[in-house]
């Protein structure tokens, strides 16, 4: 399994309502992080703040400046740290990943898949709660 490439494929495809927050993620934010919060609707995520449309992505993912003009773009999360569990756990299960066309996927992966998910869930181990 390779390293994660920042491709933002998740964060692209997920973006558009099919993330949520938790209800503590979202009174936090609330209280702590108002410039997320302006993005949530009726406890729901990636709202535009002034028209209420759900946006089409998420607000906070962010294209990385190109040192070279034929490199592949790589994404970044302004709100990394404060980011919804969603996004932390993901990805969570090595079908994920296929399903996704995750690109931390190698063919040896695809051919021994717990092996994959031994390694997937030691990559992840500080994004994912305790005990899981």
């Amino acid at each position: 399994m390779k390293d994660c490439n920042q491709c933002g494929k998740y964060c692209i495809k997920y973006g558009d309502g099919d993330l949520s927050a938790t209800q503590e993620e979202i009174d936090l934010w609330e209280v702590f992080n108002p410039e997320i919060f302006e993005f949530v609707k009726n406890n729901e995520i990636w709202f535009d703040p002034k028209s209420g449309v759900r946006l089409s992505r998420c607000p906070f993912l962010e294209i990385e400046p190109k040192t070279n003009p034929l490199a592949q773009n790589k994404y970044t999360c302004s709100i990394y740290l404060d980011r919804p569990e969603d996004c932390r756990h993901y990805p969570s299960l090595v079908a994920e990943m296929i399903r996704d066309e995750c690109e931390m996927i190698e063919i040896t992966d695809l051919s021994q898949p717990i092996k994959a998910q031994i390694k997937l869930d030691f990559i992840m181990r500080d994004s994912r709660p305790a005990g899981y």
